[in-house]
């Protein structure tokens, strides 16, 4: 491995580090949170999972917006392009993400046209993209992103590879669903086939008859009591707990996960979830007919297209880049859901460097496991009384988020 991705990669176990590992290493949380970090060393998501059209809408994004956001898979960044903010920046500790970040940004300006941007970021599984990688985007990737890509998994493949067989059947999310699949064909249940469903109400009762039972099984109980269950899905311990929190009547974390399997099973018809298609078929469309992200939407490309030079793309901490920003110069703040592994301590560093840097009217948005928002408490009263929170509306745009995998999405506005 070159020292340059090998640097890369000791950035990202420190960053991970310094925000995930709060509890002693010979305890059952430390010894949680290390192998968590572990798990999230590598790539994580291929695709992000929060809804970017609940993000812009309670962002209301302005012409002189900076959007500060947490990078993960990039769709979401990506698709604020469509918003037209001044700038964007996207910031993640995971340097297999910012990685990822950097290929899409210069796919959007130096891929021919939209059909060759979605061949390889939508349908992601032909040779054809590697032809695209060596003409196109190599040529003029950083020296560490080309060696990003050029270089070679756990397995020995090649990392632009992953785009010859289905990128999102790779990483931790990629696995987990793959699990997912695994367990209900032992069940008896093949999930690609939820996506024939013509109707809500047939997505209904494909839910009470495919799916709802597989939850109730004791082996099924026993499996998600472990919090190891769901680090596929990029929860770590604190997150598991905060995710328990939120089951209904007393049950446990499996009575959980059916209650957002249900909510992504029977709240949106499928033919407009882009998230059900990977949850359940594992892909978008290849022909591109189906629901996908804004940024891969073909009326969208010239708009990503013109504005991706927008996009600035960092390894690095996010309180450490706001250190880095002047008084009052931005506009919004999209966190995701790292508020939930997050102590009180570093919480309160945050929100300092967001209360400092944010101008009037500057907006935060962030997603939490469980169902209230987090920071009542927490906090500084000082800071939050700054700040205008209107709960009402956050539930309902909560209900209308189509990843349906939080508890909560919250939007703070502040005042003057």
């Amino acid at each position: 491995m070159s020292e340059i991705a090998e640097g890369s990669r000791s950035v990202t176990k420190s960053n991970l580090r310094a925000a995930m590992h709060h509890n002693r290493l010979l305890s059952t949380r430390g010894l949680q949170e290390r192998l968590f970090t572990f798990a999230f060393s590598g790539l994580v998501y291929a695709q992000i999972w929060e809804d970017p059209l609940i993000d812009m809408e309670a962002m209301n994004v302005q012409p002189d917006d900076h959007i500060v956001a947490i990078a993960s898979g990039g769709c979401n960044g990506m698709s604020y392009l469509t918003a037209n903010p001044a700038k964007i920046t996207l910031v993640d500790l995971n340097a297999h993400h910012i990685a990822l970040n950097k290929l899409k940004r210069l796919a959007a300006v130096e891929l021919p046209d939209h059909a060759a941007f979605y061949r390889f970021f939508g349908a992601a599984d032909t040779r054809a993209n590697i032809d695209s990688y060596e003409r196109y985007l190599r040529p003029k990737l950083d020296e560490t992103t080309r060696r990003h890509w050029d270089g070679r998994d756990w397995r020995g493949r090649k990392r632009i590879s992953y785009f010859t067989d289905n990128v999102y059947r790779h990483g931790l999310l990629g696995m987990f669903i793959a699990a997912g699949h695994m367990i209900a064909r032992l069940h008896g249940v093949r999930l690609h086939r939820l996506l024939e469903a013509k109707s809500l109400t047939e997505q209904r009762q494909l839910f009470e008859r495919e799916l709802k039972p597989i939850f109730s099984m004791p082996h099924i109980k026993w499996l998600t009591k472990r919090p190891s269950s769901l680090y596929g899905l990029g929860i770590p311990p604190a997150q598991y707990e905060a995710l328990l929190s939120s089951a209904k009547d007393g049950g446990g974390m499996a009575s959980v996960l059916e209650e957002r399997v249900e909510r992504l099973t029977c709240g949106f018809n499928f033919a407009d979830n882009y998230f059900a298609w990977q949850a359940f078929g594992r892909s978008y469309k290849a022909d591109g007919s189906g629901p996908v992200p804004p940024y891969l939407e073909k009326r969208h490309f010239e708009t990503v297209r013109a504005n991706a030079g927008k996009i600035d793309i960092r390894h690095v901490n996010f309180i450490e880049f706001l250190k880095e920003q002047p008084n009052g110069s931005i506009g919004c703040y999209v966190l995701l859901d790292a508020q939930d592994w997050m102590v009180d301590d570093i919480l309160n560093r945050l929100w300092s460097e967001i209360m400092r840097t944010a101008k009037p009217g500057a907006r935060v948005i962030f997603r939490t496991a469980g169902d209230d928002t987090i920071l009542p408490g927490r906090v500084s009263n000082a800071i939050l009384d700054r700040w205008d929170y209107d709960a009402e509306r956050c539930r309902e745009m909560t209900l209308r988020d189509r990843s349906s995998i939080y508890g909560g999405f919250h939007l703070y506005t502040l005042r003057g």
